[in-house]
């Protein structure tokens, strides 16, 4: 069971003071006899009353195939958050505003450099959304409690909680003490007409790990938190946890112990005390003029995303690691007879999903003596003949290729929860196929090629700079550049397919096509294999 003993600030754009103050008496929270002074804040976000509410995210194109939370698009932009260096990486401490800086940085954006509140507000609750959906997956943690206070904070917290409808969590909103402004009565209505409920401080639990996953805690209040409970939902605190004070912390002991911190425009002073596991930077737009003028050290953010990890990368029990995949049932008499008309279904699908680079493949060969080897190809060609992809003839997979002319073929589409495994025999497509898509490329690619003597011992990344640097001018002229002789294709002539698709509680669906003869016919025959 959580407890706090709470006192709300009400925050004005130009000064960070206490302007009221109110009881919560929550089932949560415990009064505090001598409950701790509010603590000083900026908010990286100033705010104004014009509403301008976001369209939300549009629905993916195969709705019968994912949910909203499992649209393609934002799955892919969540994924590379796992990817993106830390700041750390960068070799420059990321840096952190005092209060004066916070606040100087707000009245620019909201002057000369002609922000609205409502762009920023929508701005940082996307980026709390966004983070949490990375860090907290559905099926795991979907019951959501956004706490929000009655100023900017707050209405951080009912813009995210929009957001994370959208991507299929369960939100529920407490705001007790609402600004009567028609920005936060829009963000309201939103989510009312979203069907999000609101819940009043007297309905909610005493134990609130019964009915939530997470805490979004936008209130920036002073708090005495308890952790009476073997298991509470996870916090998340946005920009300051509440009850800290912008620049030294949880200086009373009193605030909220995040598991999340979420800052915004750039970490204040107080993130360096935060111990916490999870730690994102959200609000992608400061400019270069902000950037430049107090001399921000900022991490890049990934892809599209909106958020990005910084600080020390949690550690992992890997063998904890596991996700309970949500599909479709592939069954035996909904698949196509022939693995080749399967197989362009599912990547055509693939493909109108959005997905990156789903002609992405791990080609594995072996050589003479059996030593396998794996490496990712691109699929540039199928058909009933097979499989085409194309490399340089002195590569390793060309050489076990030629020793030993049998490989496997592997598409992994993690949105879709799918794979597919090919097998089958391998030979090099004619020269003149190889010719016809050389020319087809763009011409770096071309000159790329000729470069690459791929899978030899080069002594530097220059070499290859300069080489390509010589073949550049060299063609400068516009003429054709020659496909070089030891670059061409390879086409692998399937025996067997396996499709995959992921399901709950590791009961995948695995349907096997083989070769099999048939009144002097080969056909090709379908199993259901054990998962």
């Amino acid at each position: 069971m959580l407890t706090v003993a709470a006192s709300a600030l009400l925050r004005n754009n130009k000064k960070s003071t206490a302007a009221a103050c109110f009881s919560l008496a929550m089932p949560f929270l415990l009064s505090s006899p001598t409950p701790p002074p509010p603590p000083p804040h900026s908010s990286s976000l100033p705010r104004s009353p014009s509403p301008r509410p976001r369209l939300p995210l549009p629905p993916p194109r195969r709705a019968a195939l994912v949910t909203a939370a499992q649209d393609p698009r934002w799955r892919r932009a969540m994924a590379s958050l796992a990817v993106s260096a830390s700041a750390s990486a960068s070799g420059e401490e990321v840096t952190h505003l005092a209060q004066r800086e916070a606040a100087e940085i707000d009245e620019q954006l909201m002057g000369p450099l002609g922000f609205s509140v409502d762009q920023l507000m929508e701005l940082a609750g996307l980026s709390v959304a966004a983070a949490v959906a990375e860090v907290y997956k559905l099926g795991e943690h979907t019951r959501v409690l956004v706490i929000c206070g009655p100023g900017n904070n707050g209405g951080d917290g009912l813009v995210a909680a929009r957001h994370l409808h959208h991507f299929g969590y369960k939100p529920s909103v407490c705001y007790p003490k609402r600004t009567p402004k028609p920005l936060y009565s829009g963000l309201c209505t939103q989510l009312e007409s979203l069907t999000i409920p609101f819940v009043p401080v007297e309905d909610l639990p005493a134990n609130l790990s019964e009915e939530f996953d997470i805490i979004i805690d936008a209130m920036l209040v002073s708090l005495s938190a308890i952790d009476n409970s073997a298991k509470r939902p996870a916090i998340v605190s946005v920009d300051i946890p509440s009850g800290w004070h912008v620049e030294e912390g949880d200086i009373n002991g009193g605030g909220f112990k995040p598991d999340m911190l979420v800052s915004l425009t750039a970490p204040k002073l107080c993130a360096k005390k935060f111990t916490g596991p999870h730690h994102f930077l959200g609000g992608r737009f400061v400019p270069p003029p902000i950037v430049s003028k107090y001399k921000l050290h900022l991490p890049p953010y990934p892809g599209t995303s909106m958020c990005v990890r910084i600080g020390k990368a949690p550690s992992v029990d890997i063998s904890s690691l596991r996700e309970n995949y949500i599909s479709p049932e592939l069954l035996e008499n909904q698949v196509m007879p022939d693995p080749f008309d399967q197989f362009v279904r599912w990547f055509d699908e693939a493909v109108t999903a959005g997905l990156r680079e789903p002609n992405a493949m791990a080609l594995t060969t072996a050589d003479k003596e059996g030593k396998p080897s794996s490496r990712m190809v691109l699929l540039k060609g199928v058909d009933k003949q097979g499989f085409v992809w194309y490399t340089n003839y002195g590569s390793q997979k060309a050489h076990d290729l030629s020793e030993n002319p049998n490989a496997a073929l592997l598409f992994y589409w993690n949105e879709m929860n799918r794979q597919v495994r090919v097998e089958g025999s391998v030979q090099k497509v004619p020269e003149e196929e190889s010719e016809k898509y050389f020319h087809s490329r763009p011409r770096g690619s071309q000159l790329g090629a000729i470069v690459s003597k791929q899978s030899t011992i080069i002594p530097g990344r220059e070499v290859l700079q300069q080489a390509y640097k010589e073949l550049e001018q060299k063609y400068s002229d516009g003429s054709v550049i020659p496909k070089p002789d030891y670059w061409g294709g390879y086409r692998l002539t399937p025996k067997l397919f396996e499709f995959w698709q992921g399901q709950q509680s590791r009961l995948h669906d695995r349907l096997q096509y083989s070769l099999r003869e048939v009144d002097r016919s080969t056909v090709w025959h379908i199993e259901r294999l054990s998962p």
